[in-house]
């Protein structure tokens, strides 16, 4: 098989991180991506890019870990939209957008320190489109950790959640603590954003966060099919992404390689359209029903 894969993948200390890293952060993403568009929460994962490309350049200039920024930041910017926003549509797109003009101005600030400084070379790659091939084996451990965080906030939601994510209203007069759980997934969703951005790069994050999940939405009627489907399907994209990344560095003279992030959305981009066809469409039936589905099982006791 070296037509499709080149000597040495398999045996490639890089590719086995990258791989194990690439698949907890689709799994995460995956599933919490499901929620981020069932309430229609897109522009606020988009928002939380520009402040996890801050917080990565941020802790890069101090000489902390990507990582760390990528989060913290996140979790600080998710918190700041809960805390401007409300609970109607209208209201959390302006508190994004005040939350996103703020990131995009500091990111800007630190990246341009980062490409100044001698210390921190190559930061601007490193942050806007990763580079999962170089992560340390280290990193793996915290990156486990994190996630865990991450789904266990959006199964302590899980029921709850379902029913705000199709009327806030109901959820509210049922007694649930409505701004409550939107901070909880908030948070969740920030974790998701920073481990997407320390795979590829915080300016494509929610390709992993948002590509899978609408993709799975399409194709099935479940909510808990949903999101396996969104995992499976952001797992199979990040393997083939490590996969043509790692042939990449053969292909032409240059050998400079291709960056794992633009086949990873690539890829994506690819599974979306591809579910819009015409057998994907019978095999998913009409998406109404899927939200019908939802709210009626929210609303059992």
């Amino acid at each position: 098989m070296h037509w499709v894969i080149e000597p040495g993948f398999f045996s490639s200390q890089p590719v086995h991180t990258a791989l194990v890293l690439g698949s907890v952060v689709a799994v995460v993403s995956g599933i919490v991506g499901v929620f981020t568009v069932l309430r229609a929460q897109s522009f606020a994962g988009h928002a939380l890019t520009d402040v996890s490309t801050a917080g990565g350049s941020g802790a890069l200039l101090v000489g902390l870990s990507p990582l760390l920024g990528f989060v913290g930041f996140g979790l600080l910017g998710a918190g700041a939209m809960d805390a401007i926003g409300v609970q109607r549509v209208r209201g959390r797109d302006l508190a994004t957008g005040v939350v996103l003009g703020a990131a995009t101005g500091l990111a800007a600030l630190f990246l341009y320190l980062d490409t100044t400084s001698g210390a921190t070379t190559g930061a601007t790659q490193t942050i806007l489109f990763g580079s999962i091939f170089t992560i340390d084996r280290s990193t793996i451990p915290i990156v486990i950790a994190f996630s865990l965080v991450a789904v266990g906030l959006i199964g302590l939601l899980y029921r709850p959640l379902l029913l705000a994510s199709t009327s806030a209203e109901i959820a509210a007069s049922r007694g649930v603590p409505v701004r409550l759980m939107g901070l909880g997934f908030m948070a969740a969703m920030a974790i998701a954003v920073g481990l997407s951005a320390l795979a590829i790069g915080a300016i494509l994050s929610t390709a992993l966060l948002i590509g899978p999940a609408a993709t799975a939405l399409r194709l099935t009627k479940r909510i808990g099919a949903a999101i396996g489907a969104a995992a499976l399907i952001g797992v199979v994209e990040t393997w083939l992404g490590v996969l043509l990344a790692y042939d990449s560095f053969d292909w032409g003279s240059g050998h400079a390689g291709l960056p794992v992030s633009s086949f990873i959305v690539l890829l994506t981009f690819a599974g979306y359209l591809t579910s819009g066809l015409p057998w994907a469409r019978r095999l998913s039936g009409r998406r109404t029903e899927l939200v019908g589905a939802i709210s009626g099982a929210a609303q059992r006791p």
